[in-house]
């Protein structure tokens, strides 16, 4: 059988799954996904060979620290990948929740309904946890779902998988509401962006060359996971201390991950007295800065910043620094070189953080927090399916919500236009 033809039969699978799982009601839906969890950790063992298996060979291939990072299992996160679908299990169910009723002249009543996508394409790279956040994410939303996962953590993913697809088949989950594709071959991923009647949408998660491959290809709609370069400004009138702990946090938490700061923007009135102590601080943590020439005047050791610097997603202990006169500045800087994730103002002036939310054009505006929050999780979404950068039709974080569309039902009484 060709690729063409193995990706259209798991295409019309998942067609035939996702009209099934509309058909559930939430209890059945809750007592799939709690089995899910139950075969996650029954599997354990399976699971993490799996992801040694992955580890060795992303070790042989030199992967990056932060890549290698992300495709780690250990059993805490195999913990937490089980109670995330349990979370996801307890959260209220949107599928066939009315979101507005009204009644016209004529007698008709309208209701506008949320209901399932239908058949969702997800393609990740790294993290295996994704296959179970997607996975479960689209069973509770009665979405079947199709994974594409990288070839650096193929063993990972099939463990995943398999233990998800075991415990839901344990209470009667559709056939092929979860399926993985497991081949490397990279037009896999061209296949299944152009299955247009059976896939609803694709979401690419991962670097820039795969989103931009996903776009060039795509005929069917995409919701982007783009990537992060997010912005942390301290204003002049910033609690120093305060200011000093979410640098450090947005920065060197995890550096590996979108939500990561990798620009430090600080206005010049604060700068002489709050950068030194801030490169001291990345300094012990190991971090390398790259600044402007003002940045440079005041800390020698920072290395130049060069202009593809301020575009660029780290995703390692790296931050790009540059000092600035005015908050709209630092708006104008986020607004230009960022990717419309996640970006932060620290400040004391009631002006300063709202000129910043209202201008700042990201998925997530934060004042006095660190941007690590931009999470599905940590929004009390559950897990989430990925973080949006575009404006249509989800933006953030997306969890239950964000995997459903709606229709209009109307009912009569023998009503006829005239």
């Amino acid at each position: 059988m060709s690729l063409h033809d193995e990706l259209m039969t798991v295409g019309r699978q998942a067609v035939a799954a996702a009209r099934a799982l509309a058909l559930l009601n939430t209890q059945k839906k809750n007592s799939i996904l709690n089995a899910m969890a139950d075969e996650i950790l029954q599997r354990r063992k399976a699971i993490l060979y799996a992801n040694a298996r992955d580890m060795e060979a992303g070790q042989k291939a030199g992967l990056s620290p932060a890549l290698l990072d992300r495709l780690q299992l250990t059993d805490t996160r195999i913990d937490a990948m089980a109670q995330t679908i349990r979370e996801v299990a307890a959260l209220k169910d949107p599928v066939g929740r009315t979101i507005r009723r009204w009644s016209r002249p004529n007698g008709l009543v309208i209701r506008k309904l949320r209901v399932p996508i239908g058949v969702i394409g997800i393609i990740y790279e790294s993290r295996p946890n994704i296959t179970a956040d997607a996975a479960v994410l689209c069973i509770k939303t009665s979405n079947a779902v199709i994974l594409r996962g990288g070839k650096e953590a193929m063993a990972s993913n099939s463990a995943i998988a398999q233990a998800l697809q075991a415990g839901g088949a344990s209470k009667d989950l559709p056939d092929h509401a979860v399926q993985l594709i497991q081949t490397p071959d990279h037009d896999a991923i061209r296949e299944l962006v152009q299955m247009e009647g059976l896939v609803d949408l694709v979401m690419p998660r991962g670097g820039e060359a795969l989103i931009r491959a996903v776009m060039e290809h795509a005929r069917v709609p995409v919701i982007k996971h783009y990537k992060g370069v997010c912005h942390v400004f301290v204003d002049e009138t910033a609690n120093p201390d305060m200011a000093l702990a979410i640098v450090e946090n947005a920065k060197c938490q995890r550096p590996g991950i979108c939500n990561a700061m990798e620009t430090l923007l600080i206005h010049n009135r604060i700068a002489p007295s709050f950068l030194p102590q801030a490169a001291r601080r990345l300094a012990e943590q190991g971090v390398e800065l790259r600044g402007d020439p003002a940045s440079r005047d005041l800390v020698p050791a920072i290395q130049p910043a060069t202009e593809d610097d301020w575009y660029t997603e780290y995703l390692a202990l790296i931050l790009s620094v540059r000092i600035v006169p005015s908050v709209k500045s630092a708006i104008e800087h986020i607004n230009h070189y960022g990717s419309h994730h996640s970006d932060a103002i620290v400040t004391e002036s009631k002006a300063s953080a709202s000129l910043f939310t209202q201008e700042v054009d990201s998925a997530a505006v934060y004042v006095n927090a660190s941007t690590r929050f931009t999470d599905g999780g940590e929004f009390g979404l559950g897990a989430e399916i990925g973080i949006s950068t575009d404006k249509l039709h989800a933006r953030g974080p997306m969890g239950l919500e964000e995997l459903t569309t709606y229709k209009y039902v109307v009912s009569g009484q023998g009503q006829v236009r005239t």
